[in-house]
């Protein structure tokens, strides 16, 4: 506790700097997801202070953050599409999504993951974060020009016959449920859709439109008919508010040019009484845990989305352990990777247990806290009841703020999320692979494969493909390398070792010596299996050295076991020469030592093999 306290002026202003600039992109980043700006909040508040408290970095600033909030948004689209559009009746599976990835964080750090998260490829990351930036950047267009596609009468329209289609489905599927789906007899099928009302299906319709209108593909779909409905005075507050985050930047980067966005464009339309689209209602009061996350807990709803579950987990484990580095560079200190991965787990789980969205430590909030003065884990606690108090006593005044201006602003955190390093490195990226006379980058070919697939199809999956193709690669180009130092290969001429100057000329023909060095694995098996075919015909005995192969693989256990058999087959006689610790654990682990080479054909020098040999292997006589 004394630790806590040693630098309480500095970790003061540097939590409440943190803070300051942490407000607006927790309003943005709830809207964004789809919960609203108080999920934003009060996932703020709570990643912020718990993940300081139990976290192992000391000036960490944690909380929603745009990786974090691209995925989420899968979650909660996903998740109320199930629900028939209905966020309330989808919001318990939602959060026991979110509950359920903290957990898993926390998981991680207790069994000592967290010092592995650094093997995670630069491509795959850097074609997921510019991913992250096209996403938030295209899917805020429509409500930075105030297009709404649930509330464009014409577009929904289309969507009813399709709305009719799915209200049937569903009758029919809760009757096949409840038994009473009986083929001869539609009476309770009729009946319950004549209670069907207007009201039913244009509230499915604009669960429809808003569902093709979602993600970077439904934006682009209906871009032409946006800018045909475009409002002018929410594209104005937008516009306005870019201008102010890129142009309060060259006056002075002391005060948040966000927050200053913020207050300066609501000021102006709240004060002049503009006609403009305000962000949801922020209740007021002291959040309150969600009880449904328990009580109406739903298995069959939750378990599509375990992969999702824990793709977060280990998205906010990798953003969390990066600002960590950050942050290790700044102070000269070191953090706890894995007390960090508990305690950014803590602090989701926390978060999800009060409708909060989840979050990881933002690079940008946990520099401003170090310059502020930040030092010690009451830096990222002030931060947190900083947004409680702002939560607490300025709920209604937050509630006035333009939809266009948190549009604005994210439109902003797409530009700057994106890896604009790895983008500029593509031309000059070195091409190490090819296809027929095709060379290319095999990590451009990652990056670029992650980076369309988040866009344009699913974020979960993207990062799959992306370390599949990336772990794919690396062991083809390790395997090709290896192998080009290693001589192992068969078709070469052998080259006589030192110790073999006084082997008996007159034994040449009869003796064949195979030399290995380097290792004997999957990437050099094809070429030792043609060894057969450098042996003379002359020869009865082979001799194999192995003081140089220090490791065998499977594949080339494998493989030099049917060789062995091959040649044993054949009526050669096989020796070993000074074999190794583990290639030998390998072949005695299958039989090849004593079955194919019984332990009188293995020796731990060359001159041993050579008394041998010179008192078994006779001269055949011409």
């Amino acid at each position: 506790m004394k630790n806590l306290f040693s630098n309480f002026k500095g970790d003061l202003f540097g939590g409440i700097t943190a803070g300051i600039v942490a407000l607006p992109l927790a309003l943005a980043f709830g809207v964004s997801s789809g919960m609203g700006p108080s999920a934003g909040l009060y996932g703020a508040i709570f990643i912020s202070f718990f993940a300081a408290l139990f976290g192992g970095t000391n000036t960490q600033i944690s909380g929603p953050t745009a990786p974090m909030t691209a995925v989420s948004m899968v979650v909660i689209a996903g998740i109320v599409a199930m629900n028939d559009g209905n966020l309330e009746k989808a919001l318990p599976a939602i959060l026991i999504v979110f509950l359920l990835a903290g957990l898993m964080q926390i998981g991680l750090g207790l069994i000592g993951l967290g010092k592995y998260i650094r093997y995670i490829p630069y491509p795959v990351v850097s074609g997921f974060m510019t991913a992250i930036g096209v996403i938030i950047l295209v899917t805020q267009i429509l409500p930075a020009i105030g297009y709404y596609p649930k509330e464009d009468a014409q577009f929904v329209h289309k969507y009813k016959p399709m709305a009719e289609q799915v209200i049937l489905d569903n009758i029919l599927k809760e009757e096949a449920g409840e038994d009473i789906l009986v083929l001869e007899d539609f009476k309770e099928t009729i009946s319950r859709a004549e209670a069907i009302t207007e009201d039913d299906i244009l509230k499915e319709a604009q669960t429809l439109a808003n569902s093709e209108a979602s993600g970077v593909i439904g934006a682009i779909k209906v871009l032409p008919r946006a800018l045909k409905n475009i409002n002018w005075l929410e594209f104005i507050l937008a516009i306005s508010t870019i201008i102010i985050i890129y142009g309060f930047k060259k006056i002075t980067t002391t005060i948040p040019s966000a927050l200053v966005a913020l207050i300066v464009i609501s000021g102006v339309a709240y004060g002049f009484n503009l006609d403009y689209r305000p962000i949801e209602q922020i209740p007021s009061g002291f959040p309150m845990p969600n009880i449904g996350i328990f009580t109406e807990f739903d298995l069959g709803s939750v378990t599509p989305y375990f992969f999702t579950a824990l793709t977060l987990a280990l998205l906010g484990a990798i953003d969390s352990l990066l600002t960590s580095v950050v942050a290790d560079n700044m102070t000269k200190t070191k953090h706890q990777p894995n007390k960090e991965l508990v305690g950014q787990g803590i602090g989701n789980s926390i978060a999800a247990m009060f409708g909060g969205i989840p979050g990881a430590g933002a690079t940008i909030r946990t520099v401003v806290n170090i310059n502020a003065g930040g030092k010690t884990k009451l830096s990222g606690m002030v931060a947190g009841v900083l947004l409680l108090i702002v939560l607490l006593a300025l709920g209604p005044v937050a509630s006035q703020i333009p939809a266009a201006v948190l549009a604005g602003i994210l439109v902003t955190v797409g530009i700057g999320v994106m890896d604009y390093k790895g983008l500029k490195a593509i031309p000059t990226l070195p091409k190490d692979m090819s296809i027929g006379k095709i060379k290319f980058s095999s990590e451009v070919v990652i990056m670029l494969v992650v980076h369309v697939l988040s866009s344009i199809w699913n974020l979960v999956y993207a990062v799959g493909v992306g370390l599949v193709i990336a772990s794919l690669m690396f062991m083809k180009k390790m395997g090709d390398l290896t192998a080009e130092r290693s001589d192992v290969k068969s078709l070469e001429k052998e080259v006589n070792w030192p110790d073999e100057a006084a082997f008996p000329l007159s034994l040449q023909e009869e003796v064949f010596i195979k030399h290995l060095k380097g290792p004997l694995f999957f990437g050099s098996t094809s070429e030792f299996q043609l060894l057969a075919d450098q042996i003379p015909d002359s020869a009865s005995t082979v001799i194999i050295r192995m003081g140089r192969m220090e490791y065998m693989d499977q594949s080339g256990l494998y493989t030099l076991e049917d060789v062995l058999f091959e040649l044993r087959k054949s009526g050669m006689d096989i020796l070993f020469v000074d074999v190794i610790k583990q290639p030998r654990y390998m072949m005695e682990r299958i039989g090849v030592i004593p079955n194919l080479i019984p332990e009188e054909h293995i020796f731990k020098t060359f001159d041993e093999c050579l008394i041998w040999v010179k008192s078994n292997v006779k001269l055949k006589i011409p």
